[in-house]
């Protein structure tokens, strides 16, 4: 069958790994209920009522998280239990804006909006390659948090787009920037540009708002981040929500980017494994970083545009035609391909395959949420499941009718149920940590 998908040994591995907890683990199959079939006649979700809103069978959300401390899992829910009454709050604009240098050659953008004197709260984005935007905001009541978007790493979002030796092009500002990203500059630079550079940056910048400590959120790229920062800052973290984990190891990368993620999106992945030739199969991150830095443009965006196109198809579980046809402009994708890429050929700067996993001790006691949608193929619920076992202490919700965005409405509606649970704590006097 392996050969039939046209997937390598170690690939179809990873194939098999994304399901097999639920075969390893007596006591899992008793936690979770089996995978809801495409095919039944009632959809299930994740439904949390939040403070306020109504009760359910499970209480209010502060409520089912003491339910599910023992064992740290939400179950699957029918969609009949319970009614969403709340998923994102109303639009916000920020009430203040500036620049940081943060070494002699990068100076970033960064912005605050809500409750100035709010509880703090750093907004870690997707990536390297996707980026923030004004909806990210609306995960966190804006009476009660202080919201700082800050793209830590070279990453956009659709307003804006860097160019790398793209003669006659320019760049767009946006209200969110970063490294070599938008209003920070220089542009699309990759000099001093490591997952412990911007480390670093996030910690500068807590120093530079004069911010005592704050509460972390952070998805996909933004978990690897928020795990990175708190493990180096353990004492600066008033609690973690994190989202589409990724650990940054080479059994996710070789998943996604090795012929294992194909088995779910063949038609995607094929136009993806053609463009390289088969002399150059044997990693694809490897040829596609020769193509993306090529001095032939053509070649670099054709690269981009298939690079792009392929993570696209692939980040919603119903699939989002506008986000998917982002991968046609030539100045997005050569954007986000390139610095996509930049990180993953460079295995994250990361100083071992296994480095997220063996420093959870330094974060064990702060209060944690993973939530995590069953079927995302971007950063497939395997990696939440590790991060789980080593770090039972955190609370693991699988949604599961969800895929890789936080945009989806199970997975957006987890993400406000837990900033409001951690919201609840703060006031009656509780404490993340």
């Amino acid at each position: 069958m392996a050969a039939v998908l046209g997937l390598t040994r170690a690939s179809w591995s990873c194939a098999a790994s994304l399901f097999s907890p639920l075969r390893q683990s007596t006591k899992a199959s008793s936690l979770l209920p089996s995978p809801p079939s495409l095919l039944a006649s009632r959809t299930t979700r994740f439904c949390t009522v939040l403070p306020g809103s109504g009760k359910s069978p499970l209480g209010t959300g502060s409520q089912r998280s003491d339910m599910n401390q023992q064992g740290g899992i939400l179950m699957d829910l029918p969609m009949d239990t319970c009614e969403l009454k709340r998923s994102l709050y109303s639009p916000i604009e920020p009430y203040s804006t500036g620049f940081l240098q943060v070494s002699d050659i990068h100076k970033l953008y960064w912005e605050q909006s809500g409750n100035p004197a709010g509880h703090p709260v750093v907004f870690l984005h997707g990536g390297p390659g996707a980026g923030c935007s004004e909806s990210n905001r609306c995960f966190f009541d804006p009476e009660f948090y202080r919201i700082i978007l800050f793209d830590p790493g070279i990453t956009f979002d659709s307003s804006f787009f860097l160019f790398l030796d793209y003669e006659g092009l320019e760049s767009l500002d946006t209200n969110i920037c970063q490294r070599g990203a938008g209003k920070s500059t220089p542009h699309a630079c990759l000099e001093e540009n490591t997952t412990w550079n911007l480390v670093n940056d996030i910690e500068l910048l807590r120093n530079h708002l004069q911010i005592p400590e704050w509460q972390v959120f952070g998805g996909s790229w933004g978990s690897t981040l928020a795990l990175a920062y708190s493990q180096n800052y353990p004492d600066k973290v008033t609690g973690l929500i994190l989202r589409g984990i990724f650990l940054l190891r080479k059994k996710e990368l070789d998943w996604f980017y090795e012929g294992g993620a194909a088995a779910i999106f063949p038609d995607a992945w094929e136009p993806f494994q053609d463009f390289i030739p088969e002399n150059e199969r044997d990693c694809f991150i490897d040829a596609y970083h020769k193509r993306l830095n090529s001095s032939d443009i053509d070649t670099k965006i054709t690269a981009a545009k298939i690079w792009t196109t392929w993570e696209l198809m692939t980040a919603h579980l119903i699939p989002n035609e506008e986000n998917i046809d982002k991968g046609n402009d030539d100045k997005f994708s050569l954007a986000f391909a390139r610095i996509e890429n930049h990180y993953f050929f460079n295995r994250g700067f990361l100083p071992s395959d296994s480095h997220l996993l063996d420093n959870i001790d330094k974060i064990r006691h702060i209060k944690t949420v993973i939530v995590q949608g069953r079927y995302d193929v971007c950063c497939p619920v395997m990696s939440a499941w590790d991060l789980h076992k080593a770090w039972p202490e955190a609370e693991l919700k699988i949604v599961p009718d969800a895929g890789h965005s936080a945009n989806e409405a199970g997975i957006a509606a987890e993400l406000v149920a837990a900033n409001e649970n951690f919201k609840n704590a703060l006031r009656t006097g509780g404490t993340s940590h």
